[in-house]
């Protein structure tokens, strides 16, 4: 069987050797020194990166993604398209770039060539056509995974490639994500898309922090050694590096290669832009599908054939993140109908001491909006304005109250289905939990007016410390990130 690293090579193209740029490590101070030197030490040398492009339904994007990997700086050395499940016209415009191409930029002369597949039906879906693409490129060096809406920076893959070659341990490194605000139209969607962006620069800037361990090596751009790869397949028995039993594949294998041995990584230079959510019912549906995933792998016990790991490193951001959204829930919650309470016997006293909690919240979202590397007046004012931020977390909750519900209930739902349904515009779930939250109100309200006055006074006696504690304990949390150096780093 011809080696696939050989098979792409052409009469006159010897692999090209090449020396990396350090100029952005030594520009962009206070990264990591580790990090700069690399680059600053990296020498000519030539792995070989198979890119794998999952795709279903991409017609908009899909052209745009292939252009920008075939305008990197270090080309992949092979393109491969796997369209799956797809009813538009992915396919047709994904093979007007099939075919060699040479390309010439500052790194020397390069050459890819770009396959489409189309695999048809496929029961495993985006699961079933990364393994698809992994048959095409496990003799190459690395597995570039990209999603079918993920633009890539034109230094992401030399940045990706330099570090993964530097350190024989590095399993996988994932690219810096964010969204393309730009392009987008629409009051609610511009709303969805200033959240996302704040929620994807506190993530990426939080792995960062921790020594750029990533928990998550997104299937939206990220490098994978195949040997890490392979090596995780064995450690567990399958066939194939990505499973079918999780919802979220991308975070159930960067566990495996992380118990196998290999470090997973993020990159503080490679960038990429992912395709966001527009709409409420598609943002909820793809949450609820990455909460119920992380939910799976952190419970302890085993559901199905996902095994829970509550202990594995790679699940403690995951851990402070639920945790974190039950607090919230619960301050929110917990202050309205106490200060409703209050309220309807006239016992309402104001004090400017709880105007502390929502500026400590008000500066932490700045200073993330400040690490931004391509920041605009939409995420400061996303960050400044309190409403917005305020109702984006609403949102979530409804994101973290609709997973567990489902997780518990032990219902079976595809929930791949439902996300693409949801961005089709179908389904009202995503309202349940806010229709549910009214029904309470409406029911405490009605107990509340049925007991007498020494019971309600008895209920504010006791609620509102309770929650001044939490609230207090949740605010130096916040001062404790606030003031948190963040070493020169850019999400």
């Amino acid at each position: 069987m011809t080696d696939p690293r050989t098979a792409i090579a052409r009469p006159g193209f010897a692999p090209t050797s090449y020396a990396h740029e350090p100029v952005q490590a030594t520009t962009e101070a206070g990264f990591a020194d580790d990090f700069a030197s690399v680059l600053e030490n990296a020498t000519g040398h030539r792995s070989t990166i198979g890119c794998v492009i999952p795709a279903y339904n991409e017609e908009e994007s899909i052209a745009e993604v292939i252009e920008a990997l075939l305008n990197q700086t270090r080309v992949p050395d092979v393109i491969h398209v796997v369209v799956n499940n797809t009813s538009d016209a992915t396919v047709k415009i994904a093979s007007e770039y099939s075919g060699p191409h040479e390309i010439v930029n500052e790194l020397g002369e390069q050459f890819t060539e770009v396959f489409v597949h189309d695999i048809g039906k496929n029961p495993d879906k985006k699961v079933g056509a990364l393994n698809y693409g992994y048959s095409l490129v496990e003799g190459y060096d690395y597995l570039l995974g990209v999603d079918g809406d993920t633009i890539a920076h034109e230094k992401a893959v030399e940045y990706l490639e330099t570090e993964a070659v530097s350190d024989s341990r590095i399993g996988g490194i994932s690219a810096i994500y964010s969204i393309d605000d730009r392009p987008i139209k629409g009051l609610m969607a511009k709303f969805l898309i200033a959240g996302q962006r704040t929620q994807f620069a506190a993530f990426n800037l939080q792995n960062l922090l921790r020594g750029r361990n990533m928990a998550v090596l997104g299937g939206q751009f990220s490098i994978f050694s195949t040997n890490a790869l392979r090596d995780a397949m064995k450690a567990n028995h399958q066939v194939t590096p990505w499973v079918k039993d999780s919802e979220v594949e991308d975070s159930l294998l960067s566990l495996q290669i992380k118990s196998a041995g290999y470090l997973t990584k993020i990159s503080p230079f490679a960038r990429a832009n992912v395709g966001g959510m527009t709409t409420l019912s598609g943002y909820d549906a793809q949450q609820v599908k990455w909460t119920y995933g992380a939910i799976e792998l952190m419970w302890p016990g085993q559901r199905g054939d996902t095994k829970g790991q509550p202990f594995h490193p790679n699940l403690r951001l995951r851990w402070f993140e639920n945790f974190g959204m039950l607090t919230n829930l619960f301050v929110r919650v917990a202050f309205l109908t106490l200060l409703a309470g209050s309220l309807s016997i006239n016992a309402f006293v104001f004090s400017p001491l709880w105007l502390i909690p929502p500026a400590v919240a008000v500066l932490l979202n700045l200073r993330i909006a400040y690490t931004m590397k391509y920041r605009d007046t939409r995420d400061v004012l996303f960050a400044l304005l309190v409403f917005p931020a305020e109702m984006f977390m609403w949102v979530r909750i409804s994101h973290f109250v609709r997973s567990w519900s489902r997780f518990l209930s032990r219902k079976k739902v595809d929930n791949w289905a439902m996300q693409a349904k949801a961005e089709r515009g179908g389904g009202l779930g995503h309202w349940a939990p806010f229709i549910v939250l009214i029904a309470v109100g409406i029911a405490l309200a009605v107990v509340w007016n049925l007991v007498g006055p020494v019971v309600q006074s008895s209920i504010l006696w006791i609620g509102w410390p309770i929650v001044g504690v939490v609230t207090v304990l949740q605010t130096l949390l916040m001062f404790t990130k606030l003031v948190r150096r963040h070493h020169g780093y850019k999400v």
